[in-house]
């Protein structure tokens, strides 16, 4: 969802389509095969089901892999009817199921949408989700699984000091090394003038109690540009860094991705600083790799790019940091099609293989609605050193 906020409204995230005078050739700029890196068109939409997005992983003791996404019905757009839905994986993510299982039922006016999974301290699996009810309430829920993903308990919210329109991207839940939940969020309030607030305004909450109750971050931000207008702030991430203090990454129209920091756990943030990942308004994942220690990030690298592609969500790329997120070495373009519409990306760790869930639809018959498996391994993100 994206030219302007990924829970937004969709009609006006569809970028405008290119002429087709000018519609770029395939070779060389669409990438086919880059070896040992495979990819699995895995969900694409039909008439009854017009756009699957937005999911992510969880490992199950048995071996297995979950993948729990959006199912969208009755339409395509980002306020569609739609539902959580899985598909497994008995290979480490290189098969997948063929049918999708409801995992859970519409809830509110609109969907359920933007999963995250992950295996609490205590090795039980938590799910959050948007339940989008309308554009005065959108808002974040937490179910949790201690039967591996068998059944799920009632969803308790995790936003009850405002009942509000509230972003909370696919796979940004993380739990820190003292075992406090944490996530970011960006606000697009409606309640003023009766339409979301598309700039958005980025806030973190966090548990200290397994999820039961959550507290707002004092830091509200609101970053602006050298003239004093406001920049953009969607769809902010986080991860913790080897230090314990906790890096946001933030969706933004600066040209870049915004980076802010907090050394409390997130109760406070830094103001947001111009990182190096170039980038159009469109959100990036950042993850840390068990067996190395160092970060990746995936995003759509807008360092060199053709002027005709600026503000497009095309290349898909990968990328290392050893430095906690300073600098990026080792870029990986995993898709360059002109007309691809590439993020909302999720990663798990595979043994030795990174896997990447993602929308990889094109943005002439929607962007969104195709999720596609990308898995490579860790160590080609090695082979040059």
């Amino acid at each position: 969802m994206k030219q302007i906020s990924l829970c937004i409204l969709t009609t006006l995230l569809v970028p405008h389509l290119l002429p087709a005078e000018k519609k770029p050739l395939d070779p060389p700029y669409q990438i086919k095969k880059i070896d040992g890196i495979e990819k699995i068109r895995l969900l694409p939409p039909d008439k009854e089901n017009p756009r699957n997005s937005e999911g992510d992983f969880i490992q199950l003791k048995n071996g297995r892999i979950l993948f729990v996404y959006t199912h969208f019905t009755g339409g395509g757009g980002d306020h569609s009817h739609g539902h959580l839905a899985s598909r497994f994986s008995d290979d480490g993510g290189r098969t997948w199921s063929k049918e999708s299982e409801t995992v859970i039922e519409r809830e509110g006016g609109f969907n359920n949408m933007s999963v995250s999974l992950l295996r609490l301290q205590s090795g039980e699996i938590a799910l959050f989700y948007l339940i989008k009810d309308s554009l005065a309430d959108c808002r974040p829920f937490m179910r949790i699984s201690t039967d591996e993903a068998k059944t799920w308990s009632n969803p308790i919210p995790c936003i009850t000091d405002d009942v509000d329109y509230f972003v909370l991207n696919n796979d940004r839940v993380i739990q820190l090394k003292n075992g406090r939940l944490v996530f970011a969020v960006s606000l697009h309030s409606s309640k003023e003038t009766g339409k979301l607030e598309m700039k958005g305004t980025v806030m973190s909450y966090y548990s200290d109690d397994k999820g039961q109750t959550w507290k707002r971050s004092k830091t509200l931000l609101k970053p602006e540009k050298e003239n004093g207008d406001r920049l953009i702030a969607q769809e902010p991430g986080l991860v913790e860094r080897k230090d314990g203090s906790l890096l946001m990454f933030i969706r933004s129209d600066a040209g870049s991705q915004l980076f802010s920091e907090s050394t409390d756990g997130g109760e406070t943030w830094s103001e947001p600083t111009r990182s190096t990942l170039q980038s159009p308004v469109s959100p990036a994942s950042i993850e840390r790799i068990p067996s190395t220690g160092d970060l990746i990030a995936i995003w759509n690298d807008h360092s060199k790019i053709p002027d005709e592609l600026r503000g497009k969500r095309t290349p898909f790329t990968i990328a290392l940091s050893s430095d906690e997120g300073k600098t990026w070495q080792n870029h990986i373009t995993l898709e360059d099609d002109p007309n691809g519409w590439y993020c909302y990306t999720a990663i798990e760790f595979s043994g030795d293989n990174i896997l990447l869930g993602h929308c990889a639809g094109d943005r002439r018959t929607g962007g969104l609605n195709f999720t596609q498996i990308t898995s490579l391994p860790v160590a080609k993100l090695y082979a040059d050193r």
